[in-house]
């Protein structure tokens, strides 16, 4: 998420790492470096040029603290500063029985997937029963995509005779009532751009179903475009808020920090990833902690919380306590690790693991190891000390990786259980590590 931001911003950092204190003429070189990385970052430049002169202005007049070093006090103001920008923790709390959501948006934007995210969460976290509404008659692939999400859910879709968005919006409500639905989700038409026809459509919906939110899905991929979509949007609809998606690929992260600037609306959830669970609230100081390479633990921890088998976890410990650690107890980790998401999205939550060069992890080598160790006998995955070259030959054959790969597996799976022997030496407190594996 925003690794282009990240480096860069972390590029004027180190030009105040090592000065004696912030000074007028030091604080300009990485003002500018600032000033570069939002650009770069598709950052609306009337945005850069306020954020950059309020960074400025507290710089150059903050009192220097002795303990702490310039660019730790440069990375503070520019923290603050985003967070001023940003905005507070937005609030989502719907009190009408049923309640209304109002989704819009450009076409391909993710929207009919974040309408189906937003119902399983409301269903997950707040025990609410949704309706999902396939609103969008001008793409008939909408609402067979939607009746194929409502369905891997668990939630009701309600489609109408699939022609009249203005019927289909009013029976809803009527059909919600029927079925006891406490929240209607209406996942409106989108265009590849804005028109008015789509214009008077959806303020005509938003009349009929007198929406409690009206939420418009944004591309976090996308360019400043989007960003005057939006602007146009909240002038004909009045929005509430804004479902960003698409977190989890090359976003540049001006997207997030323009369209709050320029309507004065939150982000109040954020998507990433195709799993239908992948979305979250939005959580201001969370997003400004990543961009600033800070990471993010307590999201970090909120995940092992969900996603990991505690009762697994504890028999794994137990086990490394004692020295036992096979390729079967490996393989199991990995697949307790690959609930959570990519290695690289767990890596990015981690404080100070973007800042170390020499750790890479990838997910497609990941994938190569879990081949190769299914490729193994369960005699092999048990002892592999048994694997001679004949057993590497017919491991190789079989994973599709050459023998030099099932060599470095071999060697850093040694060198991982003579650390685990180590720690379980040392282990006098009761807890043990736990141990990354990648491969060298």
């Amino acid at each position: 998420m925003f690794e282009s931001l990240q480096s860069k911003l972390s590029e004027a950092f180190k030009i105040l790492r090592g000065k004696g204190k912030i000074t007028e003429s030091n604080i300009q070189d990485a003002l500018k470096q600032v000033r570069f990385s939002l650009l770069e970052a598709d950052v609306n430049y009337k945005i850069v040029k306020d954020l950059t002169e309020k960074i400025s202005q507290r710089a150059i007049g903050e009192k220097v603290i002795q303990s702490i070093s310039p660019d730790q006090q440069f990375i503070k103001i520019v923290n603050d500063e985003l967070l001023n920008l940003l905005g507070d923790q937005p609030s989502f709390d719907l009190h009408s029985r049923p309640a209304v959501i109002l989704i819009v948006g450009l076409q391909g934007s993710g929207k009919t997937t974040a309408a189906a995210k937003l119902a399983l969460w409301l269903k997950k976290k707040n025990g609410r029963l949704p309706l999902l509404v396939a609103d969008d008659v001008h793409r008939p692939a909408a609402i067979d995509q939607l009746e194929t999400l409502g369905k891997s859910i668990d939630v009701s879709v309600f489609s109408g005779d699939r022609k009249d968005p203005y019927k289909i919006a009013k029976d809803s409500l009527d059909f919600a009532v029927k079925k006891g639905s406490d929240v209607v989700i209406v996942d409106t038409a989108g265009r590849l751009q804005i028109d008015e026809e789509m214009m008077r459509e959806a303020e005509e919906v938003a009349k009929i179903v007198k929406p409690d939110e009206i939420l418009m899905v944004l591309d976090s991929m996308a360019g400043q475009d989007v960003v005057n979509a939006a602007v146009e949007f909240d002038k004909r609809l009045s929005l509430t808020g804004f479902i960003l998606t698409k977190l989890d690929g090359d976003a540049r992260g001006g997207i997030a920090l323009s369209t709050k600037y320029v309507t004065g609306k939150p982000i109040k959830f954020s998507s990433m990833g195709e799993k239908l669970d992948q979305f979250d609230l939005f959580y201001p100081e969370r997003m400004v902690s990543r961009i600033l390479g800070m990471g993010d633990i307590v999201s970090l921890v909120e995940k092992v919380q969900a996603d990991l088998d505690t009762q697994k976890m504890e028999e794994m410990e137990k086990r490394l306590k004692k020295a036992q650690f096979t390729f079967d107890d490996f393989i199991d980790q990995l697949h307790q690790i690959k609930k959570m998401g990519s290695l690289s999205s767990i890596l990015e939550m981690i404080p100070g693991a973007q800042n170390v060069k020499d750790l890479k992890i990838d997910d497609e080598q990941v994938k190569h190891v879990e081949a190769m160790i299914n490729s193994m006998t369960k005699k092999e995955r048990s002892n592999p000390e048994i694997i001679n070259f004949s057993r590497k030959e017919r491991i190789a054959h079989g994973s599709g990786r050459p023998i030099s790969e099932i060599n470095k597996l071999m060697k850093n799976y040694d060198e991982m259980k003579k650390m685990i022997k180590n720690f379980s030496k040392m282990d006098k407190k009761g807890k043990i590590g736990k141990f990354p594996f990648q491969m060298k």
